[in-house]
């Protein structure tokens, strides 16, 4: 039997991770089993055991890396309160909306977390206070905690309006629950609310794709 070094183990459930992570968020937690995630990596059921104790293992993993991933994305962006506008347009954008499996984890997952273990919601709760305080430090670098507030609100409003905004049917009107979204993101951030202009960074998860913010109405190929 072939034998194989941490190297290699810790290649592989990198891979695991990737696929997993897009197919979580594009599918769901309930909706993805561990037959379908390991598919994804090109592995057989027996090697998952070699990797995670459990499904809701896997889950809190992904989840994790997901969140610290994003979190790095933040060093392509532009210092202070300019960084934070890109993140903002770059979130709130037909683009983001359309591509969930490479967005952000939280607007595709939140719900199921909530009702997930104690280990995911954990995972999660640490991932998620450290983007807020990221985006805190950007908005106050002097005072990061007195702008603590403000950036948890920003956090909140842009994931809401993007799951409203997945959510409905009618094109028009999730069109426009992204644009009075970011307005009202910009509006708190004290930027003018000027039309989406194209702004280019790493997408959301810090995958290596890209997720390029378009002039309004422009949207890329669904998935």
């Amino acid at each position: 039997m072939a034998r194989y070094d941490s190297q290699h183990k810790h290649v592989t459930r990198g891979r695991i991770l990737e696929s997993a992570g897009r197919r979580l968020k594009r599918d769901g937690i309930d909706s993805s089993g561990i037959a379908a995630l390991m598919a994804d990596a090109g592995l057989t059921n027996g090697a998952f055991y070699a990797h995670f104790a459990s499904k809701e293992d896997l889950v809190a993993a992904v989840v994790r890396e997901e969140l610290r991933l994003q979190s790095a994305s933040f060093a392509e962006l532009a210092s202070g309160r300019a960084g934070v506008e890109q993140l903002v347009r770059a979130y709130l954008s037909q683009q983001h909306r359309d591509h969930r499996d490479v967005g952000c984890p939280s607007a595709a997952l939140l719900d199921e977390i909530v009702r997930s273990t104690d280990e995911t919601r954990g995972a999660y709760t640490e991932g998620a206070k450290t983007i807020v305080d990221e985006i805190a430090a950007r908005l106050a670098p002097e005072q990061p905690e007195s702008a603590h507030g403000k950036a948890l609100i920003l956090f909140t409003m842009i994931i809401g309006t993007l799951q409203l905004a997945r959510a409905v049917n009618e094109s028009d009107l999730s069109d426009a629950t992204l644009a009075h979204g970011l307005q009202q993101a910009l509006t708190l951030l004290e930027v003018e609310p000027t039309p989406n202009r194209e702004v280019s960074l790493g997408d959301p998860s810090g995958r290596s794709e890209q997720l390029t913010v378009k002039p309004p109405h422009s949207r890329g190929d669904p998935p």
